[in-house]
C-alpha cells in the first residue's frame, strides 16, 4: 500500500527552516504525542547548520552554516533534549566581530567584492556535517579539517581531534564514516585533492584508536562525500568533475562554485580492497553524494547508491532559498552491479521518486540487506523539498511512504534495532526522524514503526523550538 501523499508545499513554510537558532537549550521534552517506547533507551545525535546568519548578513549556502550539534537522550520512556553549537575558533571570532569574517566552501563570500576575497584560501572549519560516538569521545565531523571533539554529556566543544597525532596536521577526516556492526570499528577516508588526489583509507577501533590502512593516488581531482563499505573492499565514485582554482584565487568565486562536470565524461567507481590495490571501472556520466549500501554476491559486488544525471552545479550570486524545485535535478536510488573480475557495471533503478539521505539497519552494513529507508518528496514525480519517508523492499520491490507533507519538512531517518539478536528481522526497529513543522513554526522528533512505517507515528515529540535542516546523524546505545 502506498500512502496518499500531497501534491503541494509552500514555499514560505520551507523558507522557515532556514532560520538560524541563536540559543542554546537543555530541557526535558514533556509535549508529546503517543508513548515513547520504554525498550528505546540511548542517545540520538544530529549535527547540521544552526547558524545561518550573522547579524543579518546571510551566508551564501546552507552547507555554510556553523555546526550545531542536537542531542535527544531516551530512557523509561522518556526525552531530555539539548543543543550546542560547535565552538570553533571561527565561530567565536565571527561571533565577536558581528559579521562574516571568512569565506566558505560553497557559496558565501565576504563583504567587499572581489577585492576582500581575493587570495583568502583559508578553510574555516564549519564541523555541520555529522556526529558519530566512537570510542569514548562524540565527534563533530566536517570532511576537509579535523574532527572536532566534543563532551557528549554537555556538549561542550573539546578542540580538534588528531587521535593521539595519528591524523597528521592537514589531513581529513571524512564527514561519511562507516560502522562495522560486527567488530565496532568506524571506518572513514579522508582526501588530499590535486591533480593526483591521494584518498586515505581510516580504521578507528572501538576504543577509539585511529590507523591508516592504505593511501591510494588517483588521477584526476576528487569530489568524494561518501563511500561504500564491504568487508574486503572501500569503493568510492569517481564524479566526472573538475576543478578551476583560477576564480577562487582571485575572489570572484567560491570553491564549490568553481567546479564543473567534464560534458560526456564517464563516471568511474574506484574499488579499493584491502591490501590498497585500486581498480577503476567506468559507467556511465552519473553524480553521487550518497551510498545507501554495498555487499559482495559472488564475484559480483552490489552498490546501491542515490544517483544524479548532472552534477547540481553552484551558481555564484544565487539564493538558495529561492532556488526553483521545477529546474532541481533530482536523486534517484539505483542498484550498481560491480564485476571486478569482467571489469563491468551494468544499473538497474529502484526508487523513481526524488530522494536522498538513505539508512540502512546498522547490522547490515557491508551486508546483503533487505530493506532501505530513505527521505523522499511526497509527490511522485519532479522535485520538491523532502517530506515523506519512503521505505523500499529490495527483495520484492515494494515502497511505502508516510508523508509529512503540506506543513511537514525532514531530515535524514536513523533506523534503530529493537534490540541486537541478530536473529531479529530485518525491520524490526524504529524509524527516528526530525521534522520541522511550520505550522507551529518548530520541530518535532517522530517515532515511526518501521514495520508499519505508514501507519501512525508512535510518538511525536514537540520541540519547544524550531532546529534548522540538519545533515547526517547517529545513534548510540550510551544514555547521556
Amino acid at each position: 500500500m502506498v500512502q496518499a501523499v500531497s501534491n503541494t508545499f509552500s514555499r514560505e513554510d520551507w523558507q522557515k527552516g532556514y532560520e538560524s537558532l541563536r540559543t542554546e537549550q537543555a530541557y526535558w521534552i514533556d509535549d508529546i504525542e503517543g508513548q515513547i517506547p520504554v525498550e528505546l533507551e540511548g542517545t540520538l545525535f544530529r549535527n547540521g547548520p544552526g547558524q545561518l546568519d550573522i547579524n543579518g548578513e546571510k551566508y551564501g549556502h546552507p552547507f555554510d552554516g556553523d555546526g550545531m550539534i542536537c542531542a535527544i537522550a531516551f530512557k523509561d520512556g522518556k526525552a531530555h533534549f539539548t543543543n550546542q553549537f560547535v565552538k570553533t575558533p571561527e565561530f567565536l571570532a565571527e561571533k565577536k566581530a558581528g559579521k562574516i569574517l571568512y569565506r566558505g566552501v560553497f557559496g558565501t563570500q565576504k563583504a567587499g567584492g572581489w577585492l576582500s576575497n581575493i587570495f583568502d584560501l583559508r578553510n574555516k572549519n564549519v564541523a555541520n556535517t555529522n556526529v558519530v560516538y566512537q570510542g569514548g569521545k562524540l565527534l563533530a565531523l566536517w570532511e576537509a579539517a579535523h574532527p572536532y571533539a566534543i563532551n557528549p554529556k554537555s556538549l561542550d566543544t573539546v578542540g580538534l581531534e588528531d587521535f593521539d597525532g595519528q591524523l597528521a596536521k592537514g589531513q581529513v577526516f571524512t564527514a561519511h564514516p562507516r560502522r562495522d556492526d560486527r567488530t565496532g570499528d568506524l571506518w572513514g577516508f579522508g582526501v588530499q585533492p590535486g591533480p593526483k588526489s591521494t584518498i586515505s583509507i581510516y580504521q578507528v577501533t572501538a576504543d577509539g584508536k585511529l590507523s591508516t590502512e592504505s593511501q591510494v593516488k588517483v588521477s584526476g581531482f576528487c569530489f568524494l562525500h561518501d563511500f561504500a563499505y564491504t568487508p574486503n573492499y572501500r569503493i568510492f565514485m569517481q564524479n566526472p568533475v573538475s576543478f578551476k582554482p583560477l576564480p577562487f584565487m582571485l575572489g570572484l568565486a567560491t570553491a564549490g562554485e568553481c567546479i564543473e562536470l567534464k560534458p560526456n565524461s564517464p563516471s568511474q567507481f574506484l574499488l579499493i580492497d584491502r591490501q590498497g590495490n585500486l581498480q577503476t571501472i567506468e559507467t556511465d556520466p552519473c553524480f553521487v553524494f550518497h551510498h545507501c549500501n554495498a555487499y559482495e554476491q559472488g564475484d559480483v559486488i552490489i552498490v546501491d547508491s542515490v544517483c544524479y544525471p548532472d552534477y547540481p552545479k553552484l551558481e555564484p550570486n544565487t539564493d538558495f532559498r529561492e532556488i526553483d524545485f521545477d529546474k532541481v535535478i533530482a536523486g534517484q536510488l539505483w542498484r550498481f552491479e560491480i564485476n571486478p573480475q569482467l571489469g563491468t557495471v551494468k544499473r538497474e533503478l529502484i526508487l523513481e521518486r526524488s530522494c536522498e539521505f538513505p539508512v540502512v539497519h546498522p547490522r547490515c552494513m557491508g551486508q546483503k540487506y533487505r530493506y532501505a529507508y530513505i527521505g523522499a518528496i511526497a509527490k511522485e514525480s519532479g522535485n520538491a523539498p523532502l517530506q515523506a519517508i519512503a521505505k523500499v523492499d529490495l527483495e520484492t520491490g515494494k515502497q511505502e511512504f508516510h508523508s509529512f507533507a503540506p506543513r511537514g519538512f525532514i531530515s535524514e531517518p536513523i533506523f534503530v534495532p529493537y534490540d541486537r539478536n541478530p536473529d531479529s528481522a530485518e525491520d524490526q526497529g524504529w524509524v527516528l526522524t526530525l521534522i520541522f513543522n511550520a505550522e507551529h513554526n518548530r520541530s518535532d522528533l517522530v517515532i515511526l514503526d518501521a514495520q508499519n512505517i505508514t501507519g501512525k507515528p508512535i510518538a511525536t515529540l514537540h520541540l519547544k523550538h524550531h532546529v534548522p535542516y540538519g545533515l547526517h546523524g547517529s545513534f548510540t546505545q550510551e544514555v547521556f
